[in-house]
């Protein structure tokens, strides 16, 4: 009977290892008629198409419809885009100026200028135009094409004709520096003496950054340390672990990463001795908080370690790896999910099951998973990462939107940097009324049309009386709310005057102080940073939120689960009656 059952068994692995070998020489041979197949149809369309075809541009545009299928981070990186890449996803160093420009009715205008750097130097400022690079003229050049004339080697020598206002054009020389952005764009004490560090991206260096910023923080004696991730997309997955590892133990699992090839399947921990393991933390997080910025969150949420405070994260929860490909091109492919210490993985959108029409869609509540931090408390999978405190975010109103569209908060800016000097440090400086007034003087006879949510309300109503035939019925009534609407927008410079003198603020504060004013500034409309340092002002409620005692217990419990709770509820109820 042994015998027997052992025969058994082999003959098993036989078939499972002939199955899995067919099953290999059957991919083998997909793969290769596909590739016979693409390029016996790339061969008749070049040469027998009616006109003549690009065909670099021909062999990108089928690659990129390819990998649109799969998802938006696995991508094509053709050789003239290499640097471009390196810039986005590696290190945010080159050769420049230090200046940001955009296209304006096919003029060139600098959009910012960066602290420190040549253009800064140089005086030049933002609403300058820029008319002529080394003699070139830009007259309907894009961006792009500036950009490039802009970059080059440390130390070259580059002219600009730069014309302000109405005056005549003025030439300057600058000579070429070694630009390198910030992860960290600011850091700093804020108010209830906490310590704030603003991290933008997770670039090469954004670990060493945030030490830095950290160990010049401490030697204030800080209450505690806010670390802002707001509107920050990720980067390098390493960056993001040695971040953690300033306020976690040693040898603690941070993320870990599960793909289709088990051999690539990766667990950091951490790996040195924290610097500030024990200062109250709280982190920031927005709806464009994505990828690394959700590891750090996702897993000092899931190790009780920091307050999540602000608004439900992206949920980007795939890890890419870049490879080479011939002629110093590369593709970067989605090879795996990453998952937190608690084993969550916040991927929010479906891309495998997508709907018949190809678009894609979030996980749905009913798919979504329950699991538990350090010290019990719940948290769920499927939807990014849930704040432990939700601050509403605030959205500009109709008529704010449209003044910073139309670049009329831009301009006020540039007028009032030309006509004033000097102002007050940015944490004092306040748009006064006499300002605001001048403000609205400015803007007469320029076009900043809106649709405000109620006239597009009513716009749609009319739409839809149309189509029943049965607007005629309500003509009436209709004109005379649009005439009360138009008559309410005539007071929205009023009526919203407090935000719309806070985007003046910034604006014209970045033109003294450069970004480390804008933050300065914005810091007394900031309402997740007042959050923040209420919060770990009542040291009762931080506890609490860490212990997960009451409410805390659960945090963003799916819609499905406590609608499902409220039927047992309900059923039990029943039962007892």
């Amino acid at each position: 009977m042994k015998k027997n059952y052992k025969k058994i068994l082999i003959s098993a692995g036989i078939v499972v290892l002939a199955l899995s070998v067919f099953s290999f020489d059957d991919d083998l041979f997909q793969i290769s008629k596909n590739l016979d197949v693409f390029a016996a149809l790339y061969k008749e369309v070049n040469i027998n198409y009616v006109d003549d075809i690009n065909s670099s541009k021909m062999i990108k545009t089928g690659v990129d419809a390819m990998l649109d299928g799969l998802d938006p981070y696995t991508e094509f990186v053709p050789e003239s885009e290499i640097e471009e890449y390196k810039l986005h996803y590696v290190s945010t160093q080159y050769g420049g100026i230090g200046a940001g420009i955009f296209s304006r009715n096919n003029l060139v205008y600098v959009s910012d200028v960066f602290e420190g750097f040549p253009a800064a130097k140089a005086d030049v400022r933002p609403g300058d135009q820029i008319v002529k690079i080394n003699g070139i003229a830009l007259n309907s050049k894009n961006s792009d094409d500036v950009s490039q004339l802009l970059k080059g080697s440390k130390g070259a020598t580059i002219k600009l004709l730069v014309k302000r206002d109405n005056s005549s054009p003025v030439e300057k020389d600058l000579v070429r520096d070694e630009i390198k952005q910030p992860n960290v764009s600011y850091y700093g004490m804020v108010g209830g003496n906490m310590g704030y560090i603003k991290l933008d991206r997770f670039l090469e260096n954004s670990g060493d950054e945030v030490t830095n910023a950290l160990t010049e923080l401490q030697k204030n004696n800080p209450n505690g340390i806010i670390l802002d991730l707001r509107s920050n997309g990720g980067g390098i997955l390493q960056e993001a672990v040695k971040i953690v590892n300033l306020f976690v133990p040693k040898n603690v699992q941070v993320v870990s990463q599960k793909g289709k090839i088990k051999e690539r399947d990766v667990t950091y921990t951490t790996e040195n001795t924290p610097i500030a393991p024990n200062l109250p933390l709280v982190v920031l997080v927005n709806s464009h908080s994505a990828s690394a910025s959700e590891i750090v969150a996702g897993s000092l949420q899931d190790l009780d370690r920091a307050v999540i405070i602000g608004q439900r994260s992206y949920g980007k929860g795939l890890v890419q790896q870049t490879f080479s490909l011939p002629y110093n091109s590369l593709v970067k492919i989605t090879i795996a999910k990453y998952y937190v210490p608690s084993g969550r993985c916040i991927q929010a959108l479906d891309y495998t099951h997508r709907k018949d029409d190809g678009s894609v869609v979030r996980v749905a509540d009913s798919l979504m998973h329950e699991f538990k931090t350090k010290d019990g408390r719940s948290v769920y999978d499927g939807g990014g990462i849930y704040p432990d405190v939700v601050v509403k975010q605030e959205h500009f109103a109709s008529i704010t939107q449209s003044l910073l569209g139309k670049l009329l908060v831009f301009d006020y800016a540039t007028l009032y940097r030309n006509t004033h000097n000097k102002i007050a440090p940015a944490s004092q400086f306040s748009l006064s009324d006499a300002d605001y007034n001048d403000f609205i003087k400015f803007l007469a006879g320029k076009n900043y049309s809106y649709n405000t949510p109620a006239e597009k309300l009513l716009g749609d109503l009319k739409t839809e009386a149309d189509k029943e035939k049965q607007f005629t019925g309500i003509q009436t009534e209709y004109d005379n709310l649009k005439t009360k609407l138009l008559a309410t927008k005539k007071n929205d410079l009023q009526i919203h005057k407090d935000e719309i003198k806070q985007v003046l603020e910034n604006e014209i504060i970045s033109r003294y102080y450069y970004e480390r004013g804008r933050y300065e500034i914005n810091f007394k409309y900031d309402t997740d940073l007042a959050q923040a340092i209420k919060t770990m002002q009542d040291k009762p409620q931080l506890d609490a939120i860490l212990k997960g005692d009451g409410s805390y217990k659960v945090i963003g419990k799916p819609i499905a689960a406590v609608a499902a709770k409220k039927t047992d509820d309900s059923t039990a109820t029943d039962d007892s009656q």
